[in-house]
C-alpha cells in the first residue's frame, strides 16, 4: 500500500467517491487529492485532498479536507496514512498550520489536531466553516495542527503495512469510466468545469 498524487484520469473515481461518502466536493480539482492504491492488485483504498485558500494578505491558508477511505478498507490505517502525506505536503510548500473543518475531530486528535475556538480561524475559513454546516457536515467545527507536530500512531502504521494482506487479488483494469467517460452514452459523466 502507497499514498501518491492524483492522476487527472481518477476524476470520475474520486467524484462518485466523494459522493458515495457524502464529502465535500467544494471547488474540486483532482490535483489536490491524493490516492492510497494497494501495490499488489492497483486497487484504490482511500483519498484525501489539501485545499490553499488564497488571501488578500499573501498569507495561504490550507484546509485538510475530503478525507475518505473506501469501505472495504477500513480500520487498515489507510485514513492516517492519506492525512501524513498530506501533511507532508504542507510541510515541503512552507506551510507551519494545516487547519480542517468537520465533525470527525476525534478521528483527526490521534495524529496531533486540536479543537480551536471559531475567532481563531483565518477570516477566509470563518464563511468556509459556515457552508460546511449549511451543506455536507452540520456538525463541522474547527480544528488545526502545527506540521511539525503530526504523530503517526504506530498501530496505525502497521496497520496499513498489512493492508494488502485483505486483498483477495482483484485487478483494478482500467474503463472508460476512468476517464470520465459513461460507456453507455458515450459522453462525459461529470462536468469539471473544462
Amino acid at each position: 500500500m502507497y499514498v501518491r498524487d492524483a492522476k487527472n484520469r481518477e476524476e470520475v473515481w474520486l467524484l462518485d467517491n466523494i459522493e458515495a461518502l457524502g464529502l465535500d466536493a467544494t471547488a474540486f480539482r483532482s490535483r489536490d487529492y491524493v490516492v492510497a492504491v494497494d501495490e499488489e492488485s492497483g486497487e484504490k483504498a482511500g483519498f484525501g485532498r489539501i485545499r490553499v485558500h488564497r488571501t488578500d494578505d499573501d498569507e495561504d491558508v490550507l484546509e485538510l479536507t475530503s478525507i475518505g477511505v473506501v469501505e472495504e478498507w477500513r480500520g487498515q490505517g489507510v485514513g492516517a496514512h492519506v492525512v501524513e502525506r498530506l501533511l507532508e505536503y504542507a510541510g515541503d510548500e512552507g506551510f507551519e498550520t494545516v487547519y480542517t473543518l468537520t465533525g470527525s475531530g476525534s478521528y483527526l486528535a490521534q495524529f496531533g489536531f486540536r479543537r480551536i475556538d471559531e475567532s481563531d480561524l483565518p477570516p477566509t475559513l470563518q464563511g468556509r466553516l459556515e457552508e460546511k454546516r449549511d451543506g455536507v457536515d452540520p456538525e463541522a467545527v474547527p480544528y488545526a495542527i502545527d506540521v511539525d507536530r503530526f504523530r503517526m500512531p504506530e498501530r496505525l502504521r502497521e496497520s496499513f503495512k498489512r493492508a494488502s494482506d485483505h486483498d483477495e487479488g482483484h485487478e483494478d483494469e482500467e474503463t472508460a469510466e476512468d476517464f470520465g467517460i459513461d460507456p453507455d452514452s458515450a459522453t462525459y459523466k461529470y462536468d469539471t468545469g473544462r
